[in-house]
């Protein structure tokens, strides 16, 4: 009898091992870098800023600007990763203070300055993750970087998250893969 008990707590010990390890290996999905982004922002009639154009790239973080003059006509200019980063720096320090507009319940539908669509929308590659998943915690932040950015990028990669993140099945439950024993399904 006491050979049972061992076994059925090494049984447990090994479930609980394996439960463990698939909480630990869901956490360290956040921790990851965030990807660099070539972006192509566009000032709109109203002097708001808008993402029009996002592409995850290898290198460094880089944007394009579309500007108006005053008489209408469009004009561009190239934006390294460091004249982002700096702009990202000054808005994350109005979101300290709670001047920054990223933070504030108002109507994002017609955007934002230049250095607040710069911070909504990448915030974690030039600023660093904990400083993205911090800002993204707020619901008005969240919110108002979700209306920037008009890009079809960010249209397709939120549809992604919200299909997977629906379509989770339990660790013991609801797999339909079948296992190496004759084609019988375990834990389903």
């Amino acid at each position: 009898m006491k050979h049972i008990s061992s076994i059925a707590s090494g049984v447990a010990l090994g479930s609980a091992g394996v439960m463990m390890m698939s909480v630990l290996s869901g956490c360290e999905a956040p921790q990851q870098k965030q990807q660099n982004r070539f972006l192509v922002i566009e000032q709109q009639t109203n002097g708001k800023y808008l993402v029009v154009e996002e592409m995850p790239t290898e290198g460094p973080s880089r944007a394009i600007i579309r500007e108006r003059d005053i008489n209408g006509n469009i004009s561009e200019r190239f934006m390294s990763e460091a004249e982002m980063k700096a702009l990202a720096e000054q808005e994350y320090q109005k979101v300290q203070n709670g001047t920054s507009e990223t933070v504030s319940s108002g109507d994002s539908s017609g955007g934002m300055g230049l250095a607040g669509t710069i911070l909504a929308v990448a915030a974690g590659s030039l600023l660093g993750n904990m400083i993205g998943n911090a800002l993204m915690g707020n619901k008005n932040f969240s919110k108002r970087s979700g209306a920037v950015n008009k890009s079809s990028y960010s249209r397709s990669a939120a549809g992604k998250a919200s299909r997977s993140g629906s379509s989770k099945k339990s660790f013991f439950k609801g797999s339909s893969k079948k296992s190496f024993f004759g084609g019988r399904r375990f834990g389903g």
